[in-house]
Parts: structure tokens; sequence; C-alpha cells
């Protein structure tokens, strides 16, 4: 087996599958207070940037090597270790650190499969509502089964990039890592992992959760 290449992806903070909930989490760790903002991916509090100007400061480092090596994909999810492992043909080509769920709601265990791939993957519960001529956010915490966006406003859904489905609504993604279990049943992955995870997996690729 090849050595590993250390890699720092840079990742944007993400909500979590269609019928979850992420909870949002700051750059040391703390509960953060921006809501669906925040999970929503517009940057580490409190700025609320967009994706594409805001990254958190902590960026965890996970491993690939995966490149061009042959065999059968298969996930390795260890809750215990907050880590997933990518294996090719029996040998370990990636190590991610991931968040998996809380205490109270959990990633559950079993064997899996992934049954869905969407790169940009989009909420259908939760996001932010916007004035659509200034950008302003009007509603950090907008969920679409109790507010409207009103007039001159726009509902923009918590993107869920290189999304894989693997348990009716759970699945990985990218997504803000604090360092321990913290989302709602979600596994969130560095945007760098969550990449590669998703482009050498496919339909049917076995996931196992412990």
């Amino acid at each position: 087996m090849k050595y590993f290449h250390l890699v720092t992806p840079i990742f944007s903070c993400v909500a979590f599958i269609s019928l979850s909930q992420c909870t949002p989490y700051d750059a040391s760790g703390n509960p953060a207070a921006t809501g669906t903002q925040y999970l929503a991916g517009y940057g580490p509090p409190p700025t609320g940037l967009p994706i594409s100007q805001g990254t958190p400061v902590n960026q965890p480092r996970g491993y690939w090597d995966g490149d061009g090596v042959p065999g059968a994909a298969k996930i390795r999810i260890v809750r215990s270790e907050q880590k997933a492992y990518f294996y090719k043909g029996g040998t370990l080509v990636g190590v991610s650190p991931i968040s998996s769920g809380d205490s109270t709601h959990t990633t559950p265990a079993g064997s899996f499969r992934v049954t869905e791939k969407d790169i940009d993957h989009e909420s259908s519960l939760y996001g932010v509502i916007k004035n659509r001529a200034t950008g302003q956010i009007v509603n950090k915490n907008a969920d679409t089964r109790k507010h409207r966006a009103g007039p001159g406003e726009v509902f923009v859904r918590a993107p869920m990039p290189y999304f894989l489905r693997f348990n009716h609504g759970i699945g990985m993604h990218t997504g803000f890592l604090p360092g321990y279990p913290a989302s709602h049943g979600c596994v969130r992955m560095p945007d760098f992992m969550a990449r590669k995870f998703y482009e050498n997996a496919k339909i049917g690729t076995p996931v196992i959760v412990e």
C-alpha cells in the first residue's frame, strides 16, 4: 500500500439531510447562536459571509491515497473514533475525521449501502430567508414547515455538497466538524474528503456504521 498524503481541506458548513438539522458550532467548538444561517453555509460566526468568502478557522486533516487504486469500494464509519475509512479491494486508501450524531440524535449502527449520490444536494426543510434586493438575511433559522418568504424575499435552502445517502434520510456530506459528535444524525466530513468519498463511491457501495 502506498503512503498516505496529508491533505488540509477547506470546507464549508452546511446542514444535514432533508429531514434533519445539524447543530451549529463555532470554530472553538462552542454552540453557535447563528442557527440555520450558519448551517446553510454562510461562513463561520459571526461573519455571515457566503461560502466563497468565508471558511471555518479549524480545518481538520484527512488522508487520501486512493486515486488509481483498483478494487471494490467500501466505507466504514467508526463513531467511537469519529473517523470514516474508505477501502478499495480490502486496501485502506482514505481516512477522514467526521462529526456524527450526538447522544440525542445518534447515527444508527448497521450495514447499509449508498442509495443516492447528489453533488449539489439541498435541504427540503431548512435554510435562510433573505431580502432579494439587498441580500440581507431576515430569518436565519427558516423552516419550510413554519416560515414563508414574504414580498421581496427569497428562501435559500441549506446546501449539502457531495451527499451520499445510505440510510433513508441519513447521509455523508461536507460539513463543519467541531471535534466531537454534534449532528442530528448526519456524518459531516471536511470538503476535500467528502469529495473524494463521493467521487470513489458508487450506488450500492457498502457503508458499515460501528
